[in-house]
């Protein structure tokens, strides 16, 4: 009776949704393979690709992992974590996104049977632990360096592995044309760690191999007035003037009042303001300079007066362009016309605008300097164009990894077969029931070659088997055999050139791992739908404010009624 008259002791607000228990964490499994399963098909040089149609009507063609994953917009706590693996190896080594949530997918997958047979996730979380140590210890062993060759031969090695990368892309085609265009951009800007000093523009119009690599920088042609085309569009060895300020004839922002006694002094008040102008010209002339860049405006005047004084100039220049025009030519943005010497002057080899499809592009070449280099990219549609920037981005990223790490191991789920057969052996001298837990990871790793081979329409259990067989050879010469697209058979990956820096791998294996074990490692959620909606409330209401407020007040410079 006693028992039946004990209140009920509510601890959460009312309509919280808590989950947990063995339950929960086979959702949370369920949910991240649900994920995978979209980008699964697009692994590999035969991967198809998505169209993604966002609510605002763009439409996006993408075959990366990253992108992908970052569009979906996914509201699954326990999926998200997939998104943020797959975010932070690409912003880590670039490529490798999509196989590092295809492999922590499949590690909770393996993990699923044990979990609803009673197995407590610790254990689980143990053994992929140790398993993913022990992956990392072999890529280390079987990785070949590529450090202490000329730089003709290094060049070869690292257009391999770009061109690997972009295998798997929408620009496979013509991978050996961007793999050298991407090294020889990589190599221009040498021990520079920025990414934005290798530019990309994107040029609609004619085939993939009208696109070209410029050694300096290239820029489209900026708003111009009347006396531009007046202007020399060619020069040798210019000495180049960056500026961080306006070059025209500005009304006084303050509302001063100026008393006259005698009307001809107005004269003399607007003969100031162009002489003003006037003076900061002629020291921009008398410097020396024949191209002068402003990041803000240059009007008509000044357009005018440079090209009567065979002077090049352009006004708002991007900030990104400017401080790479900076960098290549050894020149100093500068905030004042004032005492301009020779030091903070850029120069290169050769100035010129050029044609290319319906753009015209300011093009410095030769820069002493040489930090910094320009790929235009040409091609039909807008979306062919933005997915092969995206590839480009990614090969750009390995080519400057495997300089750094000079490192290589085979692909084409070479490493993925032989680290699987390297712990299912060290699984075998365990005892307990680890082994079978350190067996379902090295199975897990099996997903990459049967990924490549689904994708290419290939039979994935023949070509499994027949790799299985290769790298369970005694002599270890079978490690470096993967599955060869072309043929639907195994080749050896390594002298096919289907190279890959090891710290993608190393990366995808530590990535995929602590995702997997976060997942198992939580036992319940707890869920606050009214936190939810409060948010979408105060959404909502600062949208409706932000609309309201458009049209309220009278704008600057407008008439009286």
């Amino acid at each position: 009776m006693a028992a039946m008259l004990r209140p009920q002791i509510i601890l959460l607000k009312e309509g919280t949704d808590t989950s947990q228990g063995k339950a929960q964490l086979v959702s949370n499994i369920n949910a991240c393979t649900a994920v995978a399963d979209v980008v699964r098909t697009t692994l590999g040089p035969r991967g198809m690709d998505k169209l993604i149609h966002d609510e605002k009507g763009c439409v996006t063609i993408s075959n990366d992992g990253a992108t992908i994953m970052k569009l979906l917009d996914i509201v699954h706590p326990a999926a998200k974590i997939l998104v943020d693996i797959a975010k932070s190896q690409d912003s880590e080594v670039g490529d490798g996104t999509t196989t590092v949530v295809l492999l922590a997918a499949e590690f909770l997958k393996e993990a699923k049977p044990f979990i609803e047979d009673g197995v407590h996730p610790q254990n689980m979380i143990r053994s992929y632990r140790t398993a993913g140590y022990l992956a990392i210890e072999k890529i280390n062993e079987l990785a070949v360096s590529i450090e202490g060759k000329s730089l003709e031969e290094k060049k070869s090695l690292l257009a391999k592995c770009a061109a690997t990368t972009l295998s798997s892309k929408l620009i496979g085609g013509e991978r050996e044309f961007f793999a050298s265009m991407v090294v020889n951009a990589v190599i221009a800007i040498g021990n520079d760690d920025r990414l934005n000093m290798i530019g990309i523009k994107k040029v609609p119009g004619g085939t993939m191999r009208d696109s070209f690599l410029v050694n300096g920088v290239a820029f489209k042609k900026t708003f111009s007035y009347a006396g531009f085309e007046q202007q020399p569009k060619k020069f040798v060895n210019p000495k180049i003037l960056l500026l961080n300020i306006e070059l025209e004839l500005k009304s006084e922002k303050e509302n001063a009042e100026i008393r006259l006694s005698d009307p001809s002094q107005y004269q003399s008040i607007v003969d100031a303001e162009w002489n003003i102008i006037y003076d900061k010209l002629d020291k921009c002339v008398k410097s020396g300079a024949k191209v002068v860049l402003s990041r803000l405006a240059i009007g008509d005047l000044a357009t005018q007066y440079f090209a009567d004084r065979d002077v090049f100039c352009a006004g708002r220049v991007a900030e990104e362009d400017l401080q790479r025009v900076a960098a290549a030519t050894g020149g100093n943005v500068q905030t004042s016309v004032n005492n301009i010497i020779d030091e903070v002057l850029g120069t290169c080899e050769v100035f010129e605008e050029r044609q290319v499809g319906n753009e015209r592009f300011n093009i410095f070449s030769g820069c002493p300097s040489g930090q910094t280099a320009t790929i235009v990219l040409r091609g039909g549609a807008d979306q062919f164009i933005e997915e092969a920037e995206r590839s480009l981005h990614d090969a750009i990223m390995i080519v400057r990894r495997a300089l750094k790490n000079s490192t290589v191991v085979a692909g084409g789920g070479a490493i993925d077969m032989e680290i699987s057969k390297y712990l299912r052996h060290h699984a075998r001298t365990i005892a307990g029931k680890s082994q079978l837990f350190i067996n379902s990871y090295a199975k897990a790793l099996e997903v990459i070659p049967r990924q490549l081979c689904d994708n290419a329409g290939f039979d994935a259990t023949d070509v499994l088997n027949k790799l299985r067989q290769k790298h369970a050879l005694p002599s270890g010469e079978g490690a470096p055999y993967g599955v060869d697209i072309n043929t639907g058979g195994i080749a050896d990956s390594f002298s096919n050139f289907v190279w890959e820096p090891a710290v993608v791998k190393i990366n995808a294996i530590n990535a995929a791992t602590e995702a997997a074990c976060l997942v198992l490692s939580v036992d319940e959620t707890v869920k606050n739908p009214k936190s939810e909606s409060a948010q979408g409330e105060a959404a909502a209401s600062a949208m409706g404010r932000g609309r309201g407020g458009a049209f309220h007040g009278r704008g600057r410079g407008m008439r009286r009624q």
